[in-house]
C-alpha cells in the first residue's frame, strides 16, 4: 500500500471519527461522555446505516443552511428492532430518576416518548401545536408535581422541547430533563436541566 493510500484512509478516519459523529453511551468502548459512561461509536454507526437512517449527500436544512450528513430518525424508527438499542439507552441512563411521565412533541417524538416509557413503565403523552403554541390536547393533562421526561427525536435548535418544557412549568408540573436519540444543536442546546443524547452530530453546515 503506497504511503498516498495509507494517508487517504487515515484522513477519511479522522474525517468520519471527528467531524460527522460522536457517540454518547450505546455498547461500551472508549467514547467517554460528560457523565462518564461508555459508548462503541462504530456500533453506533452501524446501527444508523443498517436502518438506512445515515445520510450522506447534499441537504438543504429547514434553517435554510445546507450540509453533508444527515440523521433521518425517521427511517430508524421504522426498524423496531434496530432503534430498540437507542431506546433501552435512554431509559437504562434515566432508570434512577424519579419520572412519572414521558412527554414529547409531536411528531417526531411520539414513537421515541412511547416506547421509553414501555421500557420504564411510566404514562406517555404528547403535545401538538395549535395556533403556532405547543398545547396539551387529546384529554392530555399534566398534574402539579409531576415529574415529566421530554424526549425527542433529534434536538437541532431545541425551540419544540423548550417549548414543550414552558408548558410542564406552567401546568406546575417538574422538569427532570430532556433526552433525544439525535443531538445535532452543536451546543445550541444547552438547558439548566440534564439533556442525555445517544448520539452527537457536529456536521459542518454551510
Amino acid at each position: 500500500m503506497t504511503a498516498i493510500r495509507i494517508l487517504a484512509i487515515l484522513s477519511l478516519y479522522v474525517y468520519w471519527s471527528n467531524t460527522l459523529l460522536r457517540i454518547g453511551k450505546l455498547f461500551f468502548i472508549v467514547c467517554k461522555q460528560d457523565e462518564g459512561e461508555t459508548v462503541d461509536k462504530t456500533r453506533a454507526i452501524e446501527l444508523l446505516r443498517s436502518a438506512g437512517a445515515l445520510l450522506e449527500g447534499h441537504f438543504l436544512l429547514s434553517s435554510g443552511n445546507h450540509s453533508n450528513a444527515y440523521i433521518q430518525c425517521a427511517l430508524l424508527l421504522a426498524r423496531p428492532e434496530i432503534a430498540r438499542d437507542f431506546m433501552e439507552d435512554i431509559a437504562e441512563h434515566h432508570s434512577e430518576y424519579k419520572i412519572d411521565t414521558v412527554a414529547a412533541p409531536a411528531v417526531g417524538g411520539i414513537i421515541v416518548a412511547y416506547e421509553i416509557a414501555r421500557i420504564l413503565g411510566k404514562k406517555a403523552i404528547f403535545l401538538e401545536r395549535e395556533n403556532g403554541a405547543m398545547t396539551l390536547r387529546r384529554g392530555f393533562s399534566i398534574s402539579k408535581g409531576e415529574r415529566i421526561l421530554i424526549v425527542e427525536d433529534v434536538i437541532t435548535t431545541g425551540g419544540s422541547v423548550t417549548e414543550v418544557g414552558e408548558v410542564v412549568r406552567k401546568q406546575a408540573g417538574v422538569l427532570t430533563g430532556f433526552a433525544s436519540i439525535v443531538n445535532r444543536s452543536s451546543g445550541r442546546f444547552n438547558p439548566a436541566e440534564s439533556y442525555y443524547s445517544c448520539v452527537e452530530m457536529e456536521v459542518p453546515i454551510y
